[in-house]
């Protein structure tokens, strides 16, 4: 039984939910990532600016993000104290244009920031309890952070998992992340081969070519097994890296614009198709080239039994689903585009006003974020109510085990959790991710009206990002860039969530996208009030 006050409640915080956010697979949504870092913010804003000189993004969308960083900055600890926050905080007060005087002292601004922000946020994790940042937000910014920096998930996930094997406390990861932020980028050689080598001639005069024998050779060479290796060549490159698995993926993008160029080759047969598994010099194991999945999740299809049924007559959500389907597996460009394809054919209305805060296509965005923040409560209730395993069953075991829906379930767990008793969570592996939730789940509980608002706020950056992030590959026609994949990175799971609870509502209830989204926005505005709404709630049709 795990005790919700252990003396180490504070480091298994930090561990469980780094972990979580470092796990790109397996995790739901509710404990993913939610947005990036400061410091990479302050740069999409600097990128934003620019293509607002061009066009592709209007200055109402760059105001709007300057205004948003304004409230973001404040409780960061790492952007200083003193000097270096009231230069930012003067900066984002005042238009960014590009190129401007403003602009070219954000840039410098930022460099001093980048040094010593770990060490700040370090420092005050090392300080006595009471005097530290919540586990929560503590967790989130270095999580964030060195994501933002290039290093892969699968390697951060490596390093916090050696670390809560052994327990280790709150100051030795952040020791180990200043460590990391301070390290710098690697030079890594990564082999990545084909098995389908069209127009073969050409692939032979480039410098990195490797014949099948050379790749064999290379492998044998580094200690890899050549086992079932057929190949007809290979590309040999050197690439600048965090870690191996970063590496592998710069090299992945390399292939897959080969992969693209292929496919506008006259009789094409296929194209050029890669091997299955690339290898890093000094990596023990191959690495998959299949793009791991980014937790864009849509359960109602399954629960509705509505997988295999495409032959009724369509709607618009069977549409965006479609339009929506490379945010998973897809390429940076056709993944961003089709899922803001969705949600703007799903959320917008004629009638949105073509200016002000909320002005044009960025009302689907808020529209979506409302879905999602009402959407949070019930699915973290609903899995802790999986969770709670008594090896006797207890009085909240027997509820749970009486009510026959989802929604039954977490109205369960919130009365307990509600009441101040505590839950039994058993499983050794997400114990600790267990308990955070709890913590989570009681401060919403608590004041459901502040903590859902938060919530929103976090959750319509990210969706006006990945709005921007449209913007700037239909318009500006860029895949490039950090923030871009970053967006992508934290919007997906969310996109999947929001699309999950629009299709539930539309098979279930014959609702509307635009009526589910004004449902949540009234929810936002009543929970925890005088009609008696509970955070279970929010999504469903008063009785």
């Amino acid at each position: 039984m795990a005790s919700e006050t252990s003396a180490n409640v504070y480091d298994s915080h930090v561990r469980a939910r780094m972990i979580d956010f470092f796990t790109l697979e397996g995790v739901p949504w509710p404990r993913r990532l939610w947005d990036v870092g400061s410091l990479l913010a302050l740069q999409e804003l600097l990128e934003a600016s620019s293509w607002a000189r061009h066009r592709v993004l209007s200055p109402a969308a760059v105001d709007w993000q300057r205004h948003q960083l304004l409230k973001v900055i404040g409780p960061d600890i790492g952007l200083g104290d003193r000097e270096l926050r009231a230069e930012l905080t003067s900066l984002l007060g005042q238009p960014l244009l590009h190129p401007s005087p403003a602009h070219r002292r954000l840039r410098e601004v930022l460099e001093h920031a980048r040094g010593g922000y770990l060490g700040r946020w370090a420092t005050a994790g090392a300080q006595p309890e009471g005097g530290r940042p919540r586990p929560e937000r503590l967790a989130r910014v270095v999580a964030a952070h060195l994501l933002d920096l290039g290093y892969d998930a699968s390697y951060l996930g490596a390093w916090i998992g050696q670390l809560a094997r052994r327990q280790a406390s709150v100051e030795e990861v952040l020791q180990g992340a200043v460590t990391l932020d301070a390290a710098g980028p690697s030079e890594f050689v990564v082999l990545a081969a084909l098995t389908s080598v069209p127009e073969q001639e050409q692939a032979e005069r480039h410098e990195n070519w490797l014949s099948g024998r050379e790749v064999v050779n290379w492998l044998s060479g580094n200690n890899h097994s050549t086992s079932g290796i057929r190949v007809g060549g290979g590309f040999l490159y050197r690439v600048s890296a965090r870690d191996p698995f970063s590496a592998a993926s710069q090299v992945r993008e390399l292939v897959e614009r080969m992969v693209a160029r292929s496919s506008f080759v006259r009789g094409n047969r296929g194209g050029i198709r890669p091997a299955s598994w690339m290898w890093v010099g000094g990596h023990p194991d191959p690495i998959p080239f299949a793009v791991r999945a980014r937790g864009a999740g849509v359960l109602s299809l399954l629960k509705e039994g509505r997988l295999y049924q495409v032959d009724a007559e369509l709607t618009l959500i069977d549409d965006a689903l479609e339009l929506a389907a490379p945010v998973s597996r897809g390429a940076v460009g056709p993944a961003v585009a089709g899922a803001w394809a969705a949600i703007e054919s799903l959320l917008c209305h004629p009638d949105d006003p073509p200016e002000g805060e909320r002005s044009g296509k960025a009302a689907a965005a808020d529209r979506l974020a409302a879905i999602i923040a009402c959407s949070w409560p019930r699915a973290e209730l609903t899995a802790l109510a999986r969770r709670h395993q008594p090896r006797t069953p207890d009085a909240l075991a027997e509820k749970i085990a009486a009510r026959t829906t989802s929604r039954a379930k977490a109205s369960a767990v919130a009365e307990t959790l509600t009441a101040g008793a505590a839950l039994v969570l058993v499983d050794r592996f997400l114990r600790d991710a267990d308990v955070a939730a709890v913590h989570r789940m009681r401060r919403v509980l608590a004041e459901p009206k502040k903590e859902l608002a938060a919530a929103v706020s976090v959750l319509r950056i990210a969706m006006r990002r990945l709005y921007r992030s449209r913007n700037i590959v239909l318009h500006g026609g860029s895949t490039q860039g950090p923030v871009l994949k970053a967006a992508l990175r934290v919007a997906a799971p969310l996109v999947g969530a929001g699309l999950d609870r629009i299709t539930h509502a539309g098979f279930v209830e014959r609702l509307a996208p635009l009526d589910l989204a004004a449902r949540a926005e009234v929810g936002l505005k009543l929970v925890g009030g005088e009609t008696g709404l509970s955070v279970v709630d929010l999504l469903e049709p008063r009785p």
